[in-house]
C-alpha cells in the first residue's frame, strides 16, 4: 500500500554520475572522486618501479638490445630507397639487396673510420716522446713555482706516462674491435628485417582498420627517425668541414681524419664534439705545446657548441618534436641503459617509446605538448582560442 513506510522501505542510494572515456567508464562518486580506481600517487608509485624494472632488465640485455636497435634505426632509414624502386618497377629482391648493401656499406663506414682514427692516434703518440718529456719538465718548473717541492712536483708529474696514454687508446680499440661479435647480430637482423620491410607495410595497412592510432603513432616514429638522422647529417658534414679546415690552419696532423670523427661524433646529442676533440686537442698539445692545444679548444669549442648546442638541438627539436631538455635527458638515460651504442640511439629510442606510450595512447595526448610536440600545442591553443559570432 502506497503510504509512507512504502517510500521508506527502499534503502536510499548514494548519488553516483557517470562520465565516459575511451572503451570504459569511470564512475564518479558525489564528492568527485573515482570509485573503484586506485589513487593517483599509488599509481606514480607503480609507474615508477615499472620504469625501474624496465630499466634494469634491458640494462641486463644491453648487448643484443642496442644492436638490434641499430638494425631497425638503418633500416627504417634506407626503406624509402627500397620503396622507390619499387614504385619504379624494379623486382623486389633487387630493391632488397640494395638496400642491405646500402646499409652494410653505412656499417663498414662508420667502424672503419672509429677504427681508423684510435689506431693511427695510437701509431702516431709515440713519435712525440720528446715533446711529452718537454712538457712534463714543463709542469715540474710549472709546479714548483707555485711553492711545491722539487720531489713532490716530480712524484706528480711522474705518474703521466705516453706509453700508459697508448694503453688506454689500445684498450678503446679492442673495445671497438670486440664489436664484431655485434655486428654478427646486426647484419643477420638487417637481412631479416628487410626481407619483412615490404611486407609489413602491408601489414599496418591491415591494422590501422581496428588500431589507427598506434598505426599513425610508428609510422610517425619512423618519418621523425628518417628526419633526424637527415639533419644530424646535414649539420655533421658541416661541422666536420669546419673543423677539417680549422684543424689544417693549425697544422695538426690528419685533419680529415678529426674531420670525419667529428661527422660521427655528431650524432651524440649536445655532447658529441667533446669525444670528437680529444684527439686533436692531444696532437695540438704534442705539436705546439698549451698554447696550440688551447687554440685547438678554442676553435672546435666555438665551431661545434655554436652549431651543436645552439642552432642543431633547436632545428632538431623541431623536426621530431622532442624539446632540447628531453633531448639531453634522453642521451643520459639511454647511454646509462645501454652504453655507448645508447648515447648514439638516444633520439630514435626515445621518438620509439613516445610513440608507443604516448601517441598510440587516446589518454595521453596532453603530454605531447610538454614534451615539445608544437603541432599538439598549436592544436590545444586553436582550440582554447574563443569564437566571436557575427551579429
Amino acid at each position: 500500500m502506497p503510504g509512507p513506510l512504502a517510500s521508506s522501505s527502499a534503502p536510499a542510494r548514494p548519488h553516483t554520475r557517470e562520465r565516459g572515456r575511451v572503451g570504459n567508464t569511470v564512475r564518479m562518486s558525489s564528492n568527485g572522486a573515482p570509485t573503484g580506481s586506485l589513487a593517483r600517487p599509488i599509481v606514480i608509485l607503480l609507474g615508477l618501479a615499472s620504469l625501474a624494472v624496465a630499466t634494469a632488465g634491458m640494462r641486463a640485455f644491453r648487448s643484443a638490445l642496442g644492436p638490434a636497435f641499430l638494425a631497425l634505426v638503418l633500416v627504417v632509414m634506407v626503406h624509402p630507397l627500397q620503396a622507390r624502386l619499387r614504385r619504379r618497377g624494379v623486382p623486389g629482391w633487387v630493391g632488397i639487396v640494395v638496400m642491405m648493401t646500402t646499409i652494410y656499406a653505412i656499417l663498414v663506414g662508420l667502424a672503419a673510420a672509429l677504427v681508423a682514427s684510435a689506431a693511427r692516434l695510437i701509431t702516431l703518440l709515440p713519435d712525440y716522446g720528446t715533446q711529452f718529456d718537454n712538457l712534463l719538465n714543463q709542469a715540474v718548473r710549472w709546479l714548483e713555482d707555485l711553492g711545491v717541492q722539487p720531489k713532490q712536483a716530480s712524484a706528480a708529474v711522474g705518474r703521466l706516462d705516453l706509453s700508459k696514454l697508448a694503453g688506454v687508446l689500445q684498450n678503446i680499440l679492442s673495445g671497438l674491435t670486440s664489436v664484431g661479435s655485434n655486428l654478427v647480430l646486426i647484419v643477420t637482423l638487417v637481412f631479416f628485417l628487410a626481407i619483412d620491410c615490404e611486407l609489413f607495410a602491408r601489414r599496418l595497412d591491415v591494422v590501422a582498420e581496428s588500431r589507427p592510432l598506434l598505426v599513425g603513432a610508428l609510422r610517425e616514429f619512423a618519418r621523425n627517425t628518417r628526419r633526424y638522422l637527415a639533419v644530424s647529417s646535414l649539420f655533421g658534414l658541416i661541422v666536420a668541414a669546419l673543423d677539417a679546415l680549422a684543424l689544417q690552419w693549425l697544422a695538426i696532423p690528419l685533419p680529415l681524419l678529426w674531420g670525419l670523427l667529428s661527422f660521427i661524433t655528431n650524432y651524440i646529442p649536445n655532447i658529441g664534439f667533446v669525444v670528437g676533440l680529444i684527439p686533436p686537442a692531444l696532437l695540438g698539445l704534442l705539436e705546439g705545446g698549451v698554447g696550440r692545444m688551447l687554440w685547438v679548444v678554442a676553435v672546435y669549442s666555438s665551431i661545434n657548441m655554436v652549431v651543436q648546442s645552439f642552432i642543431q638541438p633547436k632545428i632538431v627539436g623541431n623536426v621530431v618534436r622532442l624539446s632540447a631538455t628531453l633531448t639531453f635527458l634522453s642521451l643520459v638515460f639511454w647511454a646509462f641503459v645501454l652504453g655507448p651504442l645508447g648515447a648514439l640511439l638516444a633520439v630514435p629510442m626515445t621518438l620509439l617509446a613516445k610513440a608507443l606510450l604516448i601517441d598510440a595512447d587516446p589518454a595521453a595526448q596532453w603530454l605531447r605538448p610538454l614534451l615539445g610536440d608544437t603541432t599538439a600545442e598549436a592544436a590545444v591553443a586553436d582550440a582554447s582560442r574563443p569564437t566571436h559570432r557575427r551579429t
